[in-house]
């Protein structure tokens, strides 16, 4: 299997690279996060110009229906530029869209919308009570006469209250379906915070607010569970591939300050044994590369299960070298690894959220080891 970017894949890849190196430096960045509203729209409609936006909408709603090695290609880059702007939150919702949505009416619609740069969206994965359950879900929608109205809480949604529409999980009869609900609908409230890595998330409580039911008004159980499974694994595998990024970003630092900082009058990029744990975090960053370019292979799989095992075996391999990548960097770097006047210290944090978010290392290898064939296999 050939892992290596296409032609097109690579100079959009270096393209994004470029105009990250000239405007988006960790000063710049930390501007940004230090503002009122946490993202910056001049960046925001620098990506819709470089063609992001579009990437992941399908042809029939103006995209260039970007593949997950596409995505993979750019995500790499907003994870070593630390970027901030919700174009995570805006692709899974998209991707929610595209599986769950109707490709004409509204749906269709509010995907050329995206695509052109003039709405974002955020998917509200989490629960007050859920940790990792996917399905552990309080919130519930009742028919009304002109749609649905949306009872229940969300937690930590990423850019929430950046997004001008939520793609949001329910319950109707016990059986989950997903809603679009416009930011400002009546019955719908939005507490936003910053997150400690620099980010933005917010909580969305609905009291009766006013949605639309993705994919009309017929409930199936099964597709409804698998397809709100298959979004989760999409911002999984996202995740995974901005995480490299910030891992090669991290060791990239880390090897430069030991270039710099010197013990006994010599660098201490000079002693053997911090050479053996640089290459340490090399040898991590590799392995979290192939498995992560493993999952946007199988992402797209008939079955199902290879798509989870795929997937939650990135998960587990990327937050394993998270960690120990991050622990490094910051004990390399000495007392400043944990300043905030550095930029190591900040992708560690970036690292750590990722690691956490729609579960961690335990978490995928619990589902891991359930996944039909584990037990013959390990036998």
């Amino acid at each position: 299997m050939d892992f290596n970017f296409t032609e097109e894949q690579q100079q959009l890849s270096d393209a994004l690279r470029r105009y990250l190196d000239k405007n988006y430096g960790f000063e710049a960045r930390q501007a940004i996060v230090k503002t009122t509203e946490g993202v910056s729209a001049v960046h925001w409609n620098a990506f819709v110009e470089l063609g992001l936006t579009a990437l992941p909408v399908p042809s029939a709603q103006g995209g260039f229906d970007g593949t997950p090695f596409d995505m993979l290609a750019v995500m790499q880059q907003l994870g070593r530029a630390l970027v901030v702007e919700p174009y995570w939150a805006t692709a899974v919702g998209v991707e929610a869209l595209r599986l769950a949505g109707d490709v004409q009416g509204e749906d269709a619609t509010l995907l050329e919308r995206v695509a052109t740069g003039e709405v974002r969206l955020a998917v509200a994965f989490h629960e007050p009570d859920a940790r990792y359950d996917l399905f552990s879900l309080a919130t519930t929608a009742k028919e009304t006469g002109d749609g649905y109205s949306l009872t229940g809480t969300k937690s930590v949604v990423q850019h929430g209250a950046q997004a001008d529409f939520w793609i949001v999980p329910a319950r109707v009869a016990g059986e989950v379906a997903l809603f679009v609900v416009a930011r400002g609908a009546k019955g719908a409230d939005v507490s936003d915070y910053r997150t400690i890595d620099g980010q933005r998330a917010a909580t969305l409580k609905f009291n009766g607010a006013h949605a639309r039911r993705l994919g009309g008004a017929s409930v199936d159980t099964s597709v409804g569970a698998a397809t709100w499974e298959r979004i989760a694994d999409y911002a999984t595998f996202l995740l995974c591939a901005e995480a490299l990024g910030a891992i090669d970003a991290l060791t990239s630092a880390t090897v430069e300050y030991t270039k710099t900082r010197q013990q006994f009058g010599v660098p201490i990029a000079r002693f053997q044994a911090l050479q053996h744990r640089m290459a340490d975090m090399l040898i991590h960053a590799e392995q979290a590369r192939s498995i992560t370019y493993l999952a946007a292979a199988r992402y797209s799989s008939e079955s199902p299960d290879e798509r989870r095992r795929a997937i939650s075996a990135a998960k587990v391999r990327v937050g394993q070298a998270a960690r120990y990548v991050g622990q490094q960097a910051v004990q390399l770097h000495g007392g400043m690894g944990v300043t905030n006047e550095v930029a190591a210290a900040h992708l560690f944090k970036r690292l750590a959220i990722i690691e956490t978010t729609l579960g961690d290392v335990d978490h995928h290898l619990e589902r891991f080891t359930a996944l039909p064939g584990f037990a013959q296999a390990a036998a």
